[in-house]
């Protein structure tokens, strides 16, 4: 999720008013969400073998799914989020916009309804990452896909900057501004994985992870996006960590 910083005079009480803000683009980036729809694409078969319901949890202005839909047509995509003005710009894209969140009650939905969970870009802005995927696993059919990405602590540029001593990208110590590292866009990211640790996490978790791939980061200047895409193919230091799992039985 991209987002940039709060109007200056409105300064966010908290993460919930910060995703409230209508400034606060709530986007990703089209070739990460390509690249994670062909993974669901070719989990999930063709709709011929039966439609599927797909919760796109967090889904922002619905522009992820709306990449995925010409892969995923014939199954039925859902799109969550607790923020309204998401759900709003996300009526556009989506045909089933529902507000629900992870935490408090939980999504509104019954356990087991769901083949699959897009989760993108939105895990490293939780308080309580556990607690999200135990309410994923619940709404997930036994053998359901989760098809989750988040930006990797450990990107090739990101070892560089720390080993200059300068603030790794996509990591932030404020949600009113940038400090310590390049860019200018705050995004209230609150926890960040390297590859490893994602895998570990989401095993621990009750699922099976079927697959770690790579994604390019839209962000990367220019002259560098040639070899950001390259290291796409090891994970461990892409801009973009994509990972496959799977609800155990």
């Amino acid at each position: 999720m991209t987002t940039t910083a709060p109007h200056p005079q409105r300064r966010p009480k908290d993460l919930r008013d910060f995703y409230e803000d209508p400034s606060v683009p709530v986007a990703s980036g089209a070739p990460r969400s390509l690249r994670q729809a062909r993974m669901l694409a070719a989990a999930l078969g063709p709709a011929a073998a039966g439609s599927r319901t797909v919760l796109d949890v967090g889904c922002g202005d619905g522009t992820a799914a709306a990449v995925a839909a010409p892969l995923l047509t014939g199954h039925r995509v859902v799109g969550v989020d607790w923020s309204q003005d998401a759900l709003q710009r996300a009526r556009a894209h989506l045909s089933y916009p529902i507000r629900g969140e992870l935490t408090g009650g939980g999504l509104p939905f019954r356990s087991g309804c769901a083949d699959a969970v897009l989760f993108s870009e939105v895990i490293e802005h939780l308080v309580d990452p556990d607690s999200a995927l135990d309410e994923i696993r619940r709404v997930l059919r036994p053998g359901g896909h989760l098809m989750l990405s988040t930006p990797n602590l450990a990107a090739w540029y990101n070892r560089a900057l720390l080993a200059a001593g300068v603030q790794p990208v996509f990591s932030e110590v404020s949600l009113r501004g940038i400090h310590g590292r390049p860019g200018s866009e705050v995004v209230g990211h609150l926890r960040l994985y390297t590859a490893r640790a994602l895998r570990e996490f989401v095993a621990t978790s009750g699922f099976e992870v079927v697959r770690l791939a790579g994604a390019p980061f839209h962000g990367v200047p220019r002259p560098l996006r040639p070899l950001d895409r390259l290291l796409c193919s090891r994970p461990s230091l892409a801009s973009i960590l994509l990972l496959h799992a799977r609800k155990k039985t």
